[in-house]
C-alpha cells in the first residue's frame, strides 16, 4: 500500500497521520489532566486532523483502517492520565481472583481495618481515590469477567493489567467497525460514516486511552442490531443481554423494540421471547454474585447517580439553581427522583407515538431518548457520549459529533484541586450542543416538511 506512487498521491493525509501520531504520543505519555491548556490544544489539534482525515480519505477504507489501529497502538503501554477508574477495575478483578465477591466490600472498609486482600492494595486504593474507594462497585458482570482475566494474566502489575484491558477495548472497537460497516451497507448509507466513530480522538482517548468499557458495550450492542437485522432475533437477544452486562444503558432502550417486532408475523410473541432471552441472559451473568447484600449494595450505588453525584450537567443545573433560590438548599435528592420518571414518560411517547418500524428509525429513536436522558442527567462524564456517537453514525444527526469535541471543556474542572466546575465553561459547552441539536432535530426537520410554493402562486 505504501509504494512510491501511493506516497506521492497521499502526501497530505500521511502528513496529517504523522502529526496525529505525534500529538497522540504527547497526549498518552506527556500530559497530566491538571494541565488544561495543553489538554485543550492537543485535543483541538487532534480533532481538526481527524475531521480532515475522514474528509480526505473517506474512499480509502484500508488506509483509514490502518490509521485506526496505529492511533490506538500509541496508547498500548500508557497508564491512563485522564481517569482513575481503571485502578478500581484492577481491584475488583483481583478480588474475584482471591475468591471474594467485589460487590460486597468497599476498598475503604477493608483498608481501614488493615486488610490488604489483593496485591498492591494500598497503591490501587490511593490511585482510585477516596470517592471511588468509599463506594461499592457498580460494574456489571461482563466487565468483572474482563477485570478477572486481567488479574489472571497480571496479578502484580498495574501496568500489565492496563495492557490487558486495552487489548479487549481495541478488539471491541474493530468489532464495532466490522458490524457497523455491514449495517451501513444494508442501510445504503456511506460506509465511511463508521470512521466518524472509529477515528474520532474522543473515542481513541476516552476508550483506548482512559480504559472505559463503553466500547465493549457498543460492540455487543451493534452486533445485536446486526443479528436482529439478519432475522436472528434469538441470538440478538443473547448478545443484547451481554451488552447490558457491560453497561446498563441499553436496558433503557428495550421498550423501543415494540414497533419493530410488531410489524412481523407473530410479532408480539417474538417481542416477548426477545425480552425473556435478554432478561435470562442478564440474570444468568449476574447470578454468581447475587445475594441480599449484593442487591442492597448495587441499588445504593446506582442511586448515587441520581441523588448525590453531579458533574457537567445541563438541565439539572438549571433545576438546581431554581431549587437553591426557593429553598436555599441543594435539592438534588428531590430532583433526582423526578429524572427517571420524566425519562420514562418521554421513552413511552417515543415508543408508541413515533414510527420505529425500520431499523434505521429504531436506531434514530434510540439516539433521541439516550440524548434526552443525558440532557436531564445530574452527571455526564465525557466517556458517556460514546453511545450517542455510535448511534449517530447510522443516522443523519451530527450533534453527537459536535458534542464529542465540546465535551473536552468539562475537563476544565480537573485543573482545580477541588474539581470545581466553572459554570460559564459548562454553559458554553451546552450552548453549542443545544444549538446544533435544535437546528438538526427541530428547525431543519420543520423546514424539510414545509410544502414547496411554486413561482406561479407567488
Amino acid at each position: 500500500m505504501f509504494n512510491s506512487t501511493f506516497l506521492k498521491l497521499h502526501k497530505i493525509p500521511i502528513l496529517f497521520a504523522l502529526l496525529s501520531v505525534t500529538f497522540y504520543v504527547s497526549f498518552a505519555y506527556d500530559l497530566v489532566r491538571t494541565d488544561y491548556p495543553k489538554l485543550l490544544l492537543l485535543y483541538s489539534a487532534l480533532f481538526f486532523l481527524f475531521y480532515k482525515l475522514v474528509q480526505i480519505t473517506k474512499w480509502n477504507f484500508k488506509f483509514s483502517l490502518v490509521l485506526a489501529l496505529l492511533f490506538r497502538l500509541v496508547f498500548l503501554f500508557a497508564i491512563p492520565n485522564l481517569s482513575q477508574d481503571f485502578y478500581r477495575f484492577i481491584w475488583d478483578g483481583r478480588m474475584i481472583l482471591e475468591g471474594m465477591n467485589p460487590y460486597l466490600y468497599t476498598p475503604e472498609s477493608l483498608i481501614n481495618v488493615g486488610k490488604l486482600p489483593v496485591a498492591q492494595a494500598q497503591e490501587l486504593y490511593h490511585g482510585m481515590g477516596i470517592l471511588n474507594g468509599s463506594h461499592y462497585t457498580n460494574y456489571p458482570p461482563i466487565k468483572q469477567l474482563i477485570f478477572a482475566i486481567a488479574a489472571l494474566f497480571s496479578n502484580e502489575s498495574i501496568w500489565g493489567s492496563a495492557i490487558v484491558f486495552r487489548i479487549f477495548i481495541i478488539a471491541a472497537d474493530f468489532g464495532t467497525l466490522y458490524y457497523g460497516k455491514k449495517l451501513l451497507e444494508t442501510f445504503k448509507m456511506p460506509v465511511h460514516n463508521i470512521f466518524w466513530y472509529i477515528l474520532n480522538p474522543f473515542i481513541i482517548i476516552e476508550l483506548t486511552g482512559s480504559l472505559h468499557f463503553e466500547g465493549i458495550m457498543i460492540f455487543l450492542f451493534v452486533f445485536s442490531l446486526y443479528l436482529l437485522n439478519t432475522g436472528k432475533w434469538k441470538w440478538a437477544g443473547v448478545v443484547f443481554g451481554l451488552s447490558i452486562s457491560v453497561k446498563l444503558i441499553p436496558l433503557m432502550l428495550l421498550p423501543l423494540f415494540y414497533q419493530w417486532f410488531q410489524k412481523q408475523e407473530k410479532g408480539i410473541l417474538k417481542l416477548l421471547g426477545f425480552y425473556c432471552i435478554v432478561g435470562v441472559t442478564t440474570l444468568l451473568l449476574f447470578a454468581p454474585f447475587i445475594s441480599p447484600e449484593f442487591i442492597t449494595n448495587y441499588s445504593k450505588t446506582v442511586a448515587l447517580w441520581f441523588g448525590q453525584f453531579e458533574f457537567n450537567a445541563s438541565f439539572y443545573y438549571i433545576a438546581r439553581a431554581i431549587g437553591y433560590a426557593i429553598t436555599g438548599y441543594n435539592e438534588i435528592a428531590t430532583i433526582g427522583k423526578f429524572i427517571p420518571v420524566i425519562v420514562l414518560i418521554v421513552l413511552l411517547m417515543i415508543t408508541f407515538f413515533r414510527s420505529n418500524k425500520t431499523l434505521p428509525h429504531l436506531i434514530s429513536a434510540m439516539l433521541l431518548i439516550t440524548t434526552f436522558y443525558y440532557f436531564t442527567s445530574t452527571t455526564i462524564h465525557p466517556w458517556y457520549l460514546a453511545t450517542l456517537l455510535a448511534l449517530s453514525i447510522f443516522t443523519n444527526y451530527k450533534f453527537p459529533l459536535v458534542w464529542s469535541f465540546m465535551i473536552v471543556l468539562s475537563y476544565f474542572a480537573y485543573s482545580h484541586k477541588d474539581y470545581s466546575e466553572n459554570l460559564w465553561v459548562v454553559g458554553l459547552e451546552y450552548l453549542v450542543v443545544y444549538s446544533m441539536f435544535v437546528w438538526e432535530v427541530l428547525i431543519k426537520k420543520f423546514n424539510s416538511q414545509k410544502p414547496l410554493v411554486s413561482s406561479q402562486n407567488t
